[in-house]
């Protein structure tokens, strides 16, 4: 009645189809998952028959239950295969999983009283124990699917009362007889099942529930994300026209286009156009930080030089490193063999990261040299500056997202805290890593390795 109850409060008897096939798979899993300890368990049954009952009584027992068995695989393997839309085979193989939980539950029970009615009243330790630990197994494992679970527990249970009934019929003990104990001990047993089935079949309610819950999280925060990615798209591209037009405006007033401006007023402008290409650069960041998070960054590989890309960034930043005064030059090389596949706009935005990092945090007056090396199997452009240095355990500081190394207002090099997290991004998807080495109050270098293509 407990198990019954469950059952009415859980879900009605053939549950809701996307319901029922998420019962059928943890069902068929659970049974495909513990295929050989059940087939160990009912060798050992048998052989025991075998040896100290009947052995053909014992053959024919394991014949019809590894059938049983069998089909219990066919439809595990069908039922993976099922989709929510497949209303008719959903119910298909739901109705054919009760059958064969019938018929192996029916071949367990003959078993089990057959056995019994071959031994003398009151000794049949094995087949109630037999039929203990199957209806022990069912509550355990078999909870997936109510009606299942039920038939399994009442074929047991008939089978339990029919072995104890059988000796009461035959022998008619006084009340005080072993015999009557095996009864009583047979009821409690059987409500001990019970209970156990019903604790078991609530955990697993309680988990559906909560992955359910999960799921429902998880598609709101899908939503959310989508939304959010849209709103930072739009207003990027949005914010990316207007800049244009201003930052261009800005330059040609700077370069003194429109005639020769006060000196304030110079001074103004200056700082205008400085704070218009670093919000330009946000923008360009935030936009490749969008196409990681949608895996929409498109990377066209082909086979470079080391030795023309390292001369690239070198000329491609010299600008960069005058204005902060800065002398930026290229360790000689005589190895300029050397070659690597990637995308050569994606590993020069790498080294311009690295660049204008060791750029920024370089002295007045100091240098910057740009370098490579072949080391075993790959190729390592390093990028070593003169500056103050990086303390132990900043590594998350620098390649996270929106983090800076020094965060105050007063900060001496600006930037979006977004350059090396997406220069980390690009490194992997060319195979690669990136990485530092650092002592504080004397330099730090950088490096870049990517997979040696000489030889492709």
């Amino acid at each position: 009645m407990a198990l019954l109850e469950a059952h009415d409060t859980a879900e009605a008897d053939v549950p809701s189809d996307a319901r029922l096939l998420q019962n059928l798979n943890d069902y068929t899993s659970i049974a495909f998952a513990l295929i050989w300890q059940r087939q160990a368990i009912y060798l050992a049954a048998a052989v025991l028959t075998a040896f100290y009952v009947d052995p053909t009584h014992a053959l024919v027992f394991y014949f019809v239950i590894v059938l049983c068995e069998l089909q219990d695989v066919i439809l595990a393997r069908r039922v993976k295969a099922l989709k929510p839309h497949q209303y008719r085979e959903i119910y298909t193989n739901y109705y054919w999983i009760l059958l064969n939980t019938v018929l192996s539950s029916a071949a367990i029970c003959l078993y089990a009283v057959s056995v019994a009615w071959k031994q003398e009243a009151g000794g049949h330790f094995a087949p109630l124990f037999f039929l203990f630990a199957a209806a022990l197994f069912a509550a355990m494992n078999n909870h997936q699917l109510v009606l299942a679970l039920a038939i399994r527990l009442a074929m047991y249970g008939i089978s339990f009362l029919v072995i104890v009934c059988t000796d009461l019929w035959l022998v008619r003990p006084s009340l005080d007889s072993y015999i009557w104990l095996h009864f009583f001990t047979v009821i409690f047993v059987m409500y001990f099942l019970i209970d156990c089935s019903v604790v078991f079949l609530k955990l697993y309610r309680k988990n559906l529930a909560q992955l359910e819950a999960l799921r429902q999280e998880h598609e709101r925060t899908k939503a959310a994300y989508v939304a959010k990615s849209q709103f930072v798209s739009t207003v990027s591209h949005e914010l990316r026209t207007p800049l244009t037009s201003i930052k261009g405006t800005l330059d040609l007033v700077n370069c003194g286009a429109l005639g020769e401006l006060p000196e304030k007023a110079s001074k103004l402008l200056e700082s205008a156009g400085k704070n218009s290409e670093r919000l330009a650069c946000l923008i360009d960041d935030v936009l490749d930080l969008q196409r990681i998070e949608a895996n929409e960054m498109q990377y066209r590989k082909e086979i470079l030089s080391v030795q023309d890309l390292v001369e690239d960034a070198v000329n491609g930043n010299q600008g960069y490193a005058s204005k902060h005064n800065v002398s930026l030059v290229q360790d000689e090389n005589s190895d300029k063999s050397l070659k690597i596949q990637g995308d050569h706009k994606r590993l020069m935005q790498i080294m311009a990261n690295m660049i204008s990092n060791a750029v920024k945090f370089s002295p007045d007056g100091s240098r910057v040299t740009v370098g490579y090396e072949r080391v075993d199997a790959v190729i390592r452009i390093h990028v070593r500056d003169r500056g103050c240095g990086i303390p132990d355990g900043s590594e998350d500081k620098i390649f996270e997202r929106f983090s800076q190394l020094d965060s105050s207002d007063q900060r001496k090099a600006p930037g979006s805290g977004l350059g090396m997290n997406i220069s980390r991004d690009i490194a992997t998807h060319h195979d690669g890593r990136i990485f530092y080495e650092s002592v504080v109050d004397e330099g730090t270098t950088f490096y870049l390795e990517l997979p040696d293509a000489t030889e492709s």
